[in-house]
């Protein structure tokens, strides 16, 4: 069973950075993917960030391009979401999911319906 944990949330000012962190347990990385999403109130939920673990490309979508970077610690079976520059417009739940297949192709296709496996969230509060 694979289970998906999502940790380092919480509350920062505008410019401020945090570092959340994925666990995947039970789940083979060797060709799959990690992706981060994000879900703020009112809003759908949207693509933030995934890595591939096939070849280890990873990828960023535009609004958050230059802020937010992610990297992976295979010792650890972790993946982290480095967010800096917080802006409010960043306030949101976000998820880890993982998909067992190279779903990571680009920032363009970092789509929930590509995910198997979700974590439960994450809250992120921006204050200005």
């Amino acid at each position: 069973e694979v289970q998906v944990v999502e940790s380092g949330g919480g509350s920062v000012q505008t410019g401020g950075s945090l570092r959340l962190s994925c666990v995947a347990s039970g789940f083979s990385a060797d060709d799959g993917s990690i992706g981060w999403f994000r879900q703020a109130p009112g809003k759908e939920r949207e693509g933030v960030s995934c890595i591939n673990f096939s070849d280890g490309t990873t990828y960023v979508r535009d609004p958050m391009k230059g802020r937010f970077t992610i990297s992976s610690d295979s010792a650890k079976n972790t993946v982290y979401l480095q967010m800096n520059s917080l802006e409010p417009e960043d306030k949101a739940v976000y998820y880890c999911a993982a998909e067992a297949l190279d779903t990571c192709r680009s920032a363009a296709t970092i789509l929930p319906i590509g995910y198997d496996y979700w974590g439960q969230g994450t809250q992120v509060t921006v204050s200005s």
